[in-house]
């Protein structure tokens, strides 16, 4: 059942991805840039994973544990450092440029979309090299 939810959690992700118009970066780049055709369409699908994150938080936390593991695995490190401040500036910052996100960028390689191929490379070769240079 485990592989079912997560499987099914995926299919909506992807959904939900497809139907909010956020596998296109342009939409993106309409949001990001407010001196021109501004689109606030990216602000309301945040607002809604916000809402939905904020309930299922509650409702999840409301068990003893969860219900495919034993325990519940937080984040212990909790301090904001120049790794977090940096690594999310540097996101921020490809997000920006790229228009895509990881979520999206795996989600239209499917279409052979040139630059989302180019993106989803070099942002797994972003992610070894962070990992080789951080550790």
């Amino acid at each position: 059942m485990r592989y079912f939810y997560t499987c099914l959690s995926g299919l909506i992700f992807g959904f939900g991805l497809t139907l909010s118009g956020m596998l296109n970066p342009y939409k993106v780049h309409s949001f990001l840039d407010i001196t021109r055709n501004w689109d606030p369409s990216l602000a309301f699908v945040m607002i809604g994973g916000i809402l939905i994150t904020v309930f299922g938080y509650r409702a999840t936390f409301k068990r003893s544990k969860p219900i495919f593991e034993k325990n519940f695995y937080l984040p212990i490190y909790k301090n904001v450092d120049f790794k977090l401040i940096g690594g999310s500036t540097l996101f921020g910052i490809g997000w920006g440029i790229g228009g895509l996100c990881p979520g999206p960028s795996i989600a239209i390689l499917s279409s052979n979309f040139f630059p989302s191929i180019v993106f989803t490379i070099s942002m797994l070769l972003g992610l070894f090299l962070g990992k080789k240079l951080i550790n």
